[in-house]
């Protein structure tokens, strides 16, 4: 697979500093049923990379310390961690509001039968990547039968609650099937409401739409397809300024499976660590990482933030980030 990392330096994007640190966001691992054509963390089944329970103990006392909001929890699929169910426990007890990155077809694997009532029974929000309420292009991008396993873990959430204007949050997950940016958030959260409501009886709260960054698997894609330039290009030309205040870079923090901390969850995947001097102009990507056991002692705020061209796809046209559109 190609590594895009290179074409996405020099870069002319502008400077950013850190805010104050509110989400911790927690890659616990590459491990995941499905292979997706747009994944940016390259998962799949064969993947071996969890994060082990040490780490796990690091991330319970830096939320003991209290700052920390939210707890975004990712992979791979992070249910697949056997530690997601213990820290579940450790971060909801400490009113730590959870976030958890769901692909849906986990609900239906053998051996998590009980995940879907775990999940309602700590009010974690699940945010579910679905990336059209088309069968056919669903499983274009996903694989074959993830479409009906999907539905059938949506229909299972909402009887448990999800979905229903509770304190469960159910919210969807668009991404572009190709190199073209998300269309209007809320006229497409419209359909997704219409088409799932009259079809499948599905309910949810909200859509997000999340940007394709050229990076990893999708990067791959447009190299051999010869599209690269060409949607960095798109990304460019759809620049808004207005998007920088609200980018998840400044209140967030992205620690991959072995504890090392990150700028965001596109910057881990392109192996470019978190660094305490940058300059706008600097490229750090070396094996001196910050670990998350130093979140126990200093604060990141106004710290630089690590930019190339891929950044670009957080601030094109309606912006994007892991909460959907700025």
């Amino acid at each position: 697979m190609k590594d895009s990392r290179d074409l996405l330096y020099p870069s002319d994007f502008p400077s950013l500093k850190r805010g104050r640190l509110s989400i911790l966001q927690l890659n616990l691992g590459y491990l995941c049923n499905l292979s997706c054509t747009h994944c940016h963390v390259n998962a799949g089944p064969k993947r071996t990379e969890l994060m082990d329970s040490g780490t796990i103990d690091i991330v319970i006392e830096l939320l003991k310390g209290g700052g920390i909001e939210c707890l975004d929890l990712t992979g791979g699929a992070p249910e697949m961690n056997p530690e997601f169910k213990r820290l579940v426990i450790e971060a909801r007890a400490l009113g730590v509001k959870i976030i958890d990155r769901c692909n849906l077809t986990i609900l239906q694997e053998p051996g998590y039968e009980d995940l879907a009532q775990f999940l309602a029974d700590n009010e974690v929000e699940i945010c579910a990547s679905l990336p059209c309420y088309s069968e056919q292009n669903v499983d274009a991008q996903r694989g074959k039968g993830v479409f009906e396993e999907s539905i059938e873990a949506l229909q299972k959430l909402n009887k448990l609650g999800y979905g229903q204007g509770t304190d469960l949050s159910l919210n969807l997950v668009y991404n572009p099937g190709g190199a073209f940016l998300p269309p209007p958030q809320a006229s497409l959260e419209a359909d997704y409401k219409r088409e799932l409501a009259e079809n499948y009886g599905i309910s949810f709260d909200h859509l997000l739409t999340i940007t394709n960054m050229p990076i990893s698997r999708f990067g791959a894609v447009l190299h051999a397809k010869g599209e690269f330039e060409n949607y960095l290009q798109l990304l460019k030309d759809n620049f808004s300024s207005e998007n920088l205040a609200a980018v998840m870079c400044r209140q967030l923090v992205s620690v991959d499976w072995q504890g090392f901390m990150y700028d965001c969850d596109f910057n881990q995947m392109l192996d470019m660590p978190m660094s305490t001097t940058l300059s706008s102009k600097d490229l750090i990507v070396s094996d001196q990482r910050l670990h998350i056991r130093e979140l126990l002692e200093q604060s990141l705020n106004g710290w630089p933030i690590q930019v190339a061209e891929h950044c670009y796809g957080c601030t094109a046209g309606q912006g994007s980030s892991c909460s959907g559109a700025l």
